[in-house]
């Protein structure tokens, strides 16, 4: 009886510490995407270029986003803050954030002076987030609106890119498109 009273007063700490050990574990697998995803940028998309040729990246990733826009803060909780995409992400793109309503000047792939607000409108921005891959030479390669279901949909778009699966070609010969390459993951066809 003794012993059952013993284990019955530990019940409530062993309780505890199963509804609080789950979520101390996802909290440390979690890091800020400013600090970890995105780099820290001077705002010269042109040397932004050249830093990802330097450091044998696959292109450069932009995050076009807005104070307001609550798919973009989603993204940036969910997906953007996981260890694993920061980790891929950073092995193979040179990841910037763009704010579309910004008035801080910068210099576009290209050399030219120009704002955060006429780039994104250059780029024709008209919802966020807009996720844009640009190959080394600044040319855009792949856009998608809006935020990816999740982090393994996303983890594939960087797939997509990295692995060039955009160049290659499906059954008919035309260019396979992400949303056959997602169907293609999920039915492991590839």
């Amino acid at each position: 009886m003794r012993r059952l009273s013993k284990m019955a007063k530990k019940l409530p700490i062993f309780a505890f510490l199963l509804l609080v050990i789950p979520s101390l574990l996802q909290a440390a697998s979690t890091r800020d995407p400013y600090q970890f995803f995105f780099q820290q940028s001077l705002g010269d998309l042109s040397e932004e270029l050249e830093i990802a040729r330097d450091e044998g990246k696959q292109g450069v990733f932009v995050f076009f986003e807005m104070d307001e826009c609550p798919f973009c803060h989603r993204m940036k909780q969910t997906v953007l803050n996981q260890l694993e995409v920061q980790e891929y992400f950073s092995e193979k793109f040179h990841s910037l954030v763009i704010d579309i309503e910004g008035d801080i000047e910068i210099v576009d792939f290209t050399g030219a002076d120009t704002t955060q607000k006429e780039f994104a409108r250059q780029n024709r921005v008209r919802a966020t987030p807009l996720l844009v891959f640009y190959d080394l030479q600044g040319d855009p390669i792949f856009k998608y609106v809006g935020a990816p279901s999740g982090v393994q949909e996303f983890m594939w778009m960087g797939e997509f890119i990295a692995d060039k699966v955009y160049l290659q070609k499906d059954d008919s010969g035309r260019n396979i498109r992400f949303a056959r390459y997602k169907r293609m993951k999920k039915n492991n066809t590839l």
